[in-house]
């Protein structure tokens, strides 16, 4: 049952070594996650449903949701965009800010591990990974899916609100209208006084 479960996560993993790519989707199918892999940058963004602009900005394109990724894990070195590039354009992406990010490569320079963890890096494993390395990604893709079901909670929350609000107002416009048509019956009714017959 827990490998049904599991079966649900999708990591794309991204090397521009095929060696390394075909490591990683071993260890991470027989960790019975689903498993796409891409051998750049830019070709991550497509599968995210993300293209770079004139401005290298991020934006949506019509495909996205094609696909559903639970985490990227990504090499460091790779030539063209950086793994540290990508991390960078999926945290800025508003759609996509919370799909965990994992940055793996084969040097242990501090000031690299340390850049990528600030900018929004889950971990930094060093190569070769291995199969505890990818015991150590179901905490991130949990935590993952407990952000996304929190944001839909709160839209929802917030749909749910505005409705109200707008009941409640439309209850309250009813109230006013009733009370000032009252009003205006009260001002024009005839009015009987012993001594006299008015029309207030």
């Amino acid at each position: 049952m827990a490998v049904d479960a599991e079966a649900q996560f999708h990591v794309l993993a991204v090397d521009d070594s095929l060696m390394d790519r075909k490591l990683i989707e071993r260890l991470l199918k027989t960790s019975s996650f689903q498993v796409t892999t891409v051998d750049s940058g830019s070709k991550a963004l497509e599968v995210l449903g993300l293209k770079e602009d004139q401005t290298s900005t991020p934006a949506l394109s019509p495909e996205h949701n094609e696909i559903e990724v639970n985490l990227v894990i990504t090499d460091y070195c790779m030539p063209g965009m950086t793994g540290y590039d990508l991390l960078k354009k999926i945290k800025e992406s508003s759609s996509l800010k919370d799909i965990p990010v994992v940055i793996m490569s084969s040097e242990n320079v501090p000031s690299r591990i340390n850049r990528c963890l600030e900018e929004g890096a889950e971990e930094f494993f060093l190569k070769p990974v291995q199969l505890s390395d990818m015991r150590r990604l179901r905490p991130h893709i949990l935590k993952g899916k407990h952000k996304e079901q929190q944001l839909h909670q709160e839209e929802n929350s917030n749909t749910n609100h505005i409705i109200i609000s707008s009941s409640n107002n439309n209850n309250m416009s009813n109230k006013r209208k009733a009370m000032d048509e009252e009003v205006l019956s009260e001002r024009t009714r005839l009015r009987f006084s012993s001594s006299s017959l008015n029309v207030i």
